[in-house]
């Protein structure tokens, strides 16, 4: 059974607080009464009730101030009332985010049921912000679009609501900013969650096996689309699409058709498409290298990851995210963060991105585990003394690491592949990966 409703009440005439309170609280509520609202609000630091209950004339911070002092926070639903309201009064209330203005005498009933409803709308609101964090930390979000940057929280927005959709994806951003990881957010959020991801750098294609690789052949070869039916198909750096095979390319995704080399026979495929570039798509159609309506089919929704430089301090931020969890993979403690360390992160241009970030955090985390090391440190990678591992157990761990990273991208992601050519089962190969840290996703991007 739920909780009951919590609620502030603020008003400076005793006989109406009271009223109030006995109210709401024969309706089941707790309350907590304040005679002005400068308490009400210095006492939202610690307390959080599910809607506010305010008069509007009052001295000193009046019931419109309190509304105002509350705009620029997450805070509960503020309702309030007035024995001089007006129409226009109302109106300005509302405009300025009051959730409901009643006039005294008010009718109980109805005071109840515009309390009930803003409670029911805050907690349905706060549910869902709080699943939004959940489900960033689920889908691997909170690694790359970690941040306060305004275009960042925007963008994680962005792809939760997308991940619902079905329509095509063209994320587009720098080499190591994170774009695959967001096509398997993508994924993993949406409806299509319990069938197969299927990526492929269309850049690490032959133009001769393209068109093979992608619908298959007739002698049995199931072909990228064929795999991925029902789920989801990430294509990475599209702009390498051969030419001749994008109009096939385009009515795959248009029709759910495809017709495999070698036959006649056209296949149904429920596929959703999410494609990458790290180049300008409009320049090179503009240079007559990509199809335009192909284009214009790929973005039917776009997301722009900007490159890691331009984020200002989320820099920072996502370094701190990075460092604690490999403090956690090399059993240390976190390494404190130097002024220092935050100006040279700041300095940095960050070519590599998010991906670059990561490594750094990795060298400095090795680095302190021997007691030592700073970011410039870090950043400086001509200078591969941290590099070297101190322990027998460090340097097999990260052999381990480099190993068992290389066979992920070598074998696309398939870990029963990946299993295969280690030499290992399956289960240990995912006690590895694991124990060590290692995120496929983050690998592949």
């Amino acid at each position: 059974m739920p909780d009951a409703f919590s609620a502030f009440i603020v008003d400076d005439d005793r006989g109406m607080r009271e009223s109030l309170a006995h109210l709401l609280e024969s309706a089941g509520w707790s309350v907590d009464v304040f005679c002005d609202a400068a308490h009400a609000l210095a006492r939202l630091d610690s307390v959080m009730p599910d809607a506010i209950l305010s008069d509007v004339r009052m001295p000193g911070m009046s019931g419109l101030d309190l509304l105002d002092a509350l705009s620029d926070r997450q805070t509960p639903p503020l309702v309030l009332i007035s024995a001089h309201g007006d129409i226009p009064m109302a109106v300005d209330a509302i405009q300025r985010g009051a959730y409901s203005f009643l006039e005294k005498p008010f009718e109980p009933r109805r005071l109840l049921t515009v309390m009930d409803h803003a409670a029911e709308t805050h907690r349905l609101t706060d549910l869902t912000r709080r699943m939004r964090v959940e489900l960033l930390s689920l889908s691997g979000l909170d690694r790359v679009l970690l941040g306060t940057d305004l275009r960042i929280v925007a963008l994680r927005d962005d792809v939760i609501d997308l991940a619902l959709a079905d329509g095509t994806v063209l994320v587009d951003g720098e080499t190591g900013t994170g774009k695959e990881i967001v096509a398997r957010a993508l994924h993993r959020l949406g409806l299509r969650r319990d069938k197969h991801f299927v990526a492929v750098n269309c850049a690490t294609l032959s133009v001769e096996g393209f068109e093979e690789q992608i619908f298959g052949c007739a002698d049995g070869a199931l072909g990228l689309f064929r795999k991925a039916d029902g789920g989801t198909l990430f294509l990475d750096e599209i702009g390498a699409c051969p030419l001749h095979v994008q109009p096939k390319l385009l009515r795959a995704i248009e029709t759910g058709e495809i017709r495999p080399l070698g036959t006649d026979t056209e296949v149904t495929c429920d596929v959703r498409v999410v494609a990458a570039t790290n180049v300008d798509l409009e320049a090179e159609v503009a240079q007559g290298a990509f199809r335009q309506d192909l284009l214009y089919r790929l973005n039917t929704f776009q997301l722009h990851l900007p490159p890691l430089r331009d984020r200002g301090e989320d820099v920072v931020l996502l370094f701190g995210h990075f460092v604690g969890s490999l403090a956690e993979t090399y059993e240390i403690k976190p390494p404190e963060m130097t002024a220092e360390d935050a100006a040279a992160l700041m300095a940095h241009s960050w070519p590599g991105n998010v991906r670059e970030l990561r490594h750094v955090a990795e060298r400095r985390v090795l680095a302190a585990r021997r007691g030592g090391g700073s970011v410039a440190e870090a950043l400086r990678r001509d200078d591969l003394r941290d590099d070297v591992p101190a322990t027998l157990r460090e340097a097999v761990a990260r052999f381990e690491r480099t190993l068992i990273a290389q066979a992920i991208r070598t074998h696309g992601g398939r870990m029963d592949s990946v299993a295969e050519a280690l030499g290992i089962g399956r289960r240990t190969l995912n006690e590895k990966i694991v124990k060590l840290g290692l995120d496929k996703a983050e690998i592949l991007d």
